[in-house]
């Protein structure tokens, strides 16, 4: 037991609501959930100290409520506390009770965890009793961009100025993503999307690198430990708020320059994995509330990792809830992207509802209704959703279709041009029922799978470093290494994947819908074929900044494409075409083919506005077309924009009407995109 007086405490019997720890009548109420526990007590520690000051059982007929066990506490020591709780009940396949451990609250505001990144913790975090963490937000409000002006940027916190090249005041964290500000508002975007930041233990993974025996780690974070408490290895320093602080200073200034930020968040599984996993907090606090079990008390595994939250179930329900309303409406989080969503729409016996609980509370919550909801619109178990995830009048969803559609065609397959001009005027088929044709999100490429450059240079995914024996990652890539696996110094071959990436990117911004950039695909940042480096705190997975010089060309490329969308309202827009809005050709205008040996696509897309239109070809021949272009509008003529089979800086051209127009016809060389306006 620790030296800290606890015979001046005053125990009172608590109320149930609010769960966690809050501040009350001049003391602290302290509150947990647990439908099967039978004894409950409450452990509070001094800060860092590994045993506790006082355990306090919970009498069950005076400290419980329903299920919810409570107690208030007041004149307790002036200093950090942190606590948690050892719950005990009855043996039996669906529980896992040990009261042994002292468990951590699953509603604690920060974890006692460190901020070194990749020191090994030797206990089980404790939640540390937050009562009040003011911060001045200046009165910096949200942007609230509209759902068509958005341009998403996919990124994850440490990697984006880990790097030396950085140089970063401080790399791996908030703040240094701070430092970053006006390079993410050259480049165009005006979204940040960051993968987990969630607390997880990122030294949880026992594998090493076959090839290098370096120990391999959780890197990238989809494994929460709790739905609160923000990383705090992703802050600069031990402080109490520290890691609630700096995110929220992270937030301010993104706003104050016009960028929303985004949460990639897992509600799907967490850290406790199998059941012979760690054991931490939600298994030993109620394991059949929280966990999808099978008749036996198996965890059902519809995520990959071992677990399935119980999403459904009324506690988890509000758990979930309470955990976003909290990131929106005390750290002014602008929206969530909900990992394996299809996972969260699953029953108690794992069974998919036509009208899960969870979503509807998101869809309807009062708290929520600004935030942008994006929907990871299938899970690993093969629910697959997209375009049919439930309630749809507001979620936004990744387009998986989009992706493979335009990879598959970009790269020259046959019998996919009607697919890639589907995908490209916003996936009509798949979302009219949306409302809005925003509601596709539109990625070529995501944490997970190839970049841009590794899509368009290898043919087979390279995992080995892994540890896994090549067994994890996806195997259907659609990818194409353009005539030799991997690194090459073939001038044709670089500049034919050169060609490819600038015909890709082109494809996403010039889609209808919601564009979404992968960090790294600017400057063609390279995984040496690895689609699935969630385990390396390295080159791999670090953005590069001295590789935007290297690759200044197409650099260039990608960043003028992203302001071309910005520029061009004709590609900013919330309705799906209708056949006022674009007319198809083939290579004779007004003649589009949609057979299936075609890999030639064409169309104007024009405004009763009268905008200036625009013509768009895509080439996915292995030879040259001579096209016959459509008469552009009466006093005006069509000049060129892009035609990405030139080298840059001929790629893009940046003033069209300084340039000669162009004739009736033009030869558009193999794999290439073509681009006018008519001015």
């Amino acid at each position: 037991m620790s030296h800290l007086p606890a015979q001046a405490i005053q125990l009172k019997r608590g109320v149930p609501f609010p769960l966690g720890a809050s501040l009350r009548d001049e003391g602290i109420n302290f509150a947990l959930y647990s439908e099967h526990a039978t004894d409950v007590t409450l452990c509070l520690f001094a800060s860092s100290s590994k045993h506790p000051f006082l355990e306090i059982p919970l009498n069950v007929e005076s400290n419980k409520t329903g299920f919810v066990w409570h107690i208030h506490l007041s004149n307790l020591p002036d200093t950090h506390l942190e606590y948690g709780y050892k719950v005990a009940g009855p043996d039996g396949p669906r529980n896992l009770f040990n009261p042994n451990h002292v468990l951590s609250d699953p509603y604690a505001l920060s974890l006692n965890t460190g901020h070194m990144w990749g020191h090994q913790e030797e206990r089980i975090p404790l939640g540390r009793v937050i009562l009040d963490a003011p911060f001045d937000w200046e009165g910096v409000t949200a942007p609230k961009i509209p759902a068509e002006e958005l341009i998403i940027y996919e990124m994850h916190v440490r990697s984006f100025t880990q790097h030396p090249s950085s140089k970063s005041r401080a790399p791996g964290t908030f703040l240094g993503i701070i430092d970053k500000i006006p390079y993410l508002k050259s480049l165009g975007v005006n979204a940040v999307e960051l993968m987990p930041i969630f607390e997880f233990d990122e030294c949880e993974n026992k594998r090493h690198n076959p090839k290098t025996n370096q120990k391999l780690q959780n890197y990238w974070g989809y494994s929460t430990i709790n739905f609160f408490s923000p990383m705090n290895r992703y802050c600069t320093s031990s402080q109490w708020t520290a890691a609630m602080d700096e995110f929220r200073m992270l937030v301010k200034a993104m706003h104050k320059n016009g960028i929303e930020v985004y949460l990639d968040v897992v509600y799907n599984h967490t850290a406790e994995a199998k059941r012979d996993g760690p054991y931490f907090s939600f298994r030993g606090i109620d394991n059949s509330t929280y966990y999808i079990l099978g008749p036996e008390g198996q965890y059902l595994d519809y995520t990959g990792t071992g677990n399935t939250v119980n999403a459904n179930h009324p506690a988890t329900l509000q758990l979930i809830l309470d955990s976003l309303r909290y990131w929106a409406g005390q750290m002014h989080v602008d929206g969530f992207r909900f990992d394996l969503a299809s996972s969260l729409t699953r029953g108690p016996t794992g069974t998919p509802l036509e009208t899960p609980p969870l979503i509807e509370a998101i869809t309807s919550d009062p708290i929520l209704k600004n935030v942008k909801l994006i929907a990871e619109a299938w899970d690993a178990a093969g629910l697959y959703q997209v375009g049919n995830f439930p309630s749809k009048s507001r979620w936004f969803e990744w387009n998986g279709q989009y992706r493979d559609a335009v990879r598959t065609f970009i790269k020259g397959t046959d019998g996919l041009s009607g697919a890639f001009a589907q995908a490209m005027s916003g996936s009509h088929d798949l979302f009219r029922h949306h409302g809005t044709a925003c509601q596709s999100v539109n990625f070529i490429t995501a944490h997970d799978g190839f970049t841009l450059r590794d899509l368009v240079s290898y043919q087979e995914k390279h995992n080995e470093e892994n540890g896994e024996e090549g067994q994890d990652g996806n195997n259907a890539n659609y990818s194409w290494n353009c005539g030799q696996e991997g690194p090459t110094t073939d001038p044709s071959i670089l500049l034919l994947r050169e060609k490819q990436m600038r015909n890709l990117h082109a494809a996403l911004m010039l889609a209808v819908g919601t564009p979404m950039l992968l960090m790294g695909d600017e400057y063609g940042h390279t995984r040496n074929g690895n689609n699935n480096p969630y385990c390396h705190d390295n080159a791999l997975n670090w953005f590069l900044w001295d590789a935007l010089e290297k690759n200044a060309r197409f650099a260039r490329f990608h960043r003028l494409m992203v302001q071309f969308r910005k520029k061009n309202p004709l590609l900013r827009r919330r309705e799906f075409l209708s056949a006022e809005d674009v007319k198809w050709h083939g290579l004779e205008p007004f003649k589009p083919n949609w057979g299936r040996e075609n890999r030639f696509v064409a169309y104007t897309l024009e405004d009763p506005q009268r905008l200036e239109p625009l013509y768009i070809a895509f080439n996915a021949y292995f030879h040259p077309v001579h096209i016959h272009l459509p008469e552009p509008p009466k006093g005006k003529k069509w000049c060129r924009v892009v035609d990405t089979s030139l080298p840059g800086p001929q790629d893009f051209n940046e003033s069209p009407t300084d340039s000669p127009p162009l004739k009736h016809t033009y030869d558009l060389p193999d794999y290439s995109v073509l681009i006018a306006k008519a001015h």
